[in-house]
C-alpha cells in the first residue's frame, strides 16, 4: 500500500517538472514562430534538389 504513495508522489513530481519545462519554453518564445512550419516543406524540397546536382 505504501508503494502507491511513492508512485503518486513520483508521478506528481514528473508531471510538475514537465509543466515547469513547458512554461519555461513558452516564456522564452519557443512557440512564437507560426510561419516557418507552414513553409518548411517548400524549403526542404529546394535544399534536396541542390544537393542532387
Amino acid at each position: 500500500m505504501s508503494i502507491f504513495f511513492v508512485l503518486i508522489g513520483l508521478s506528481l513530481l514528473i508531471s510538475g517538472s514537465f509543466l515547469v519545462a513547458f512554461l519555461w519554453a513558452n516564456k522564452k518564445g519557443q512557440f512564437d514562430d507560426t510561419y516557418t512550419p507552414s513553409v518548411r516543406i517548400l524549403f526542404d524540397d529546394i535544399d534536396e534538389n541542390k544537393k542532387k546536382k
